[in-house]
């Protein structure tokens, strides 16, 4: 059998092949909980979920020269306020990213120098194995429909990558990205609570493109992904509340 890849994303235990020989057996049962999630802060989002996700979670972008979006679900390590300690959500009108729905599966190369990606999964998760209870995943040695399904939208997950990578480089042409900052403060507290070690747009920056590069932003796409993102922000204090309400805000600090 092939090896599956020795670099692990976040999430991931382990990585196998789907095999119809090794993994005939196997089936597929959803749950109503994602373990994995429960203390994860921070995950990666694609353009394509820019909209839908700013309405509840903030979104911002990595520190760093290879900096990708992120959908924050808590603003401290180790805290996620959508996800209680038995897995599952807290709240229902959340948007859950596709990086957490796409697991336990994803596509990965099985050489880094092979072509095609092929659909694996990790083996560690609850939702694949031989359950008496499910969806099979083959049938007469051939893959089933949910199968089918899980393949499609994982490789709309790649397109949705290479597009955010896409993103990503006309931010980095523009120079729109700049070093975060927030302040929040809570009632009754003198000391504020300051958040760094992200990044934003720059809004002073994006106001003062030249009207050629806005055009240029605005045809193919970008501007309206670049507000999503800044409309985002807006969740801030709304995620901050949940954590203090939780009893998970840190410790207050002075402002340098």
């Amino acid at each position: 059998m092939a090896s599956a890849p020795q670099s692990l994303p976040l999430f991931y235990n382990a990585l196998e092949p789907l095999s119809s020989e090794a993994h005939a057996a196997f089936r597929f049962r959803a749950l109503d909980r994602a373990p994995f999630l429960v203390g994860q802060h921070a995950i990666p989002i694609t353009v394509d979920e820019f909209v839908a996700a700013q309405r509840s979670l903030p979104i911002v972008f990595t520190s760093g020269d290879d900096a990708i979006p992120i959908a924050l679900m808590g603003l401290n390590e180790g805290v996620n306020v959508f996800i209680g300690d038995d897995g599952k959500l807290t709240e229902d009108q959340v948007y859950v990213p596709a990086y957490v729905r796409r697991y336990p599966f994803m596509l990965a190369r099985l050489r880094p120098d092979a072509e095609e990606l092929s659909l694996c999964f990790d083996p560690t998760g609850e939702t694949i194995g031989t359950f008496d209870e499910g969806e099979p995943l083959f049938a007469d040695g051939k893959p089933t429909e949910i199968v089918q399904n899980i393949l499609a939208f994982n490789e709309q997950f790649e397109q949705a990558g290479a597009r955010t990578a896409n993103f990503m480089n006309e931010l980095r042409e523009l120079d729109l990205l700049m070093e975060g900052e927030v302040t929040l403060q809570v009632e009754g507290n003198d000391k504020p609570f300051i958040y760094r070690g992200f990044q934003m747009v720059n809004e002073e920056k994006l106001n003062e493109l030249r009207g050629d590069q806005l055009r240029k932003i605005q045809k193919s796409g970008l501007l309206p992904l670049l507000y999503a993102h800044l409309f985002s922000l807006s969740t801030l204090p709304q995620v901050f509340d949940r954590q203090v309400k939780l009893g998970k805000a840190p410790v207050p600090q002075l402002i340098d």
